[in-house]
């Protein structure tokens, strides 16, 4: 069962599992299961995504209910009014807070201005040997995306060179080997806590938070970083 976090009339909110696919995708490949087909047999009705979440990253995913509803919020998306908040756990001690303002190329092939700001929450030094390091160092961040690109998030971080700590695709595969090898963890530790919005209706501000999954715990646990507030 997905975890709901937002449900009324016109919208609904979950809490994405990291793994799942919200649809098909040339990109992404096949799977076995999707967002959009699970939720709709869990509340027996059609649903239809307004935004996207990569296949690892786990956090808030908002639907609506109908195709109006999606129009009015595709408008909110695209014209920036919406505040996406995630979190993340980068390799290294990045500044304390910046706006990464670096243009990435699209899935064709199309290069697009792309602005993400972060600021530094906390910060880790374990007792894990790196190359020519004795420790490793690490940092818990939160990221607000200013526009949407695809794997903005992923490559912004690796532009900086604080890369996401279990990224693949756009991170460091010899730290994401080691930790693998250490303590058993290969998860990608980039998380959707938060989404703020206008009620399409009403007008209101509507604030939807999701809770980190355990396995976000766990890496948070090893280094000591003081979660509660995500959790």
């Amino acid at each position: 069962m997905l975890e709901i976090l937002y449900q009324d009339e016109h919208l609904i909110a979950i809490n994405k599992p990291s793994g799942l696919l919200v649809h098909k995708s040339f990109y992404a490949g096949e799977a076995d299961t999707y967002a959009i087909q699970e939720l709709k047999k869990q509340i027996g009705q059609k649903v239809f995504p307004v935004h996207r979440l990569d296949r690892k990253t786990s956090g808030v995913l908002l639907f609506t209910l109908d195709k109006d509803t999606l129009r009015i919020m595709s408008e909110q998306f695209s014209s920036r009014e919406v505040e996406k908040k995630y979190l993340a756990i980068l390799r290294g001690w990045a500044k304390e807070e910046e706006t990464v303002d670096y243009d990435l190329v699209n899935e064709n092939e199309v290069k697009q201005n792309a602005v993400t700001y972060y600021r530094r929450l906390q910060t880790s030094e374990i007792d894990l040997p790196f190359l020519k390091h004795q420790t490793s160092r690490y940092c818990l961040v939160e990221a607000i995306p200013e526009t949407g690109r695809f794997h903005q998030l992923r490559k912004h971080f690796k532009h900086i060179l604080h890369p996401i700590l279990g990224c693949r695709k756009h991170g460091c595969n010899k730290q994401n080997k080691l930790w693998l090898q250490t303590f058993d963890i290969s998860k990608m530790t980039l998380h959707a806590h938060q989404l703020i919005f206008n009620h399409p209706v009403s007008n209101e501000r509507i604030t939807v938070n999701a809770t980190i999954d355990e396995e976000f715990k766990r890496v948070g646990d090893i280094l000591k970083f003081d979660l509660s507030a995500y959790s």
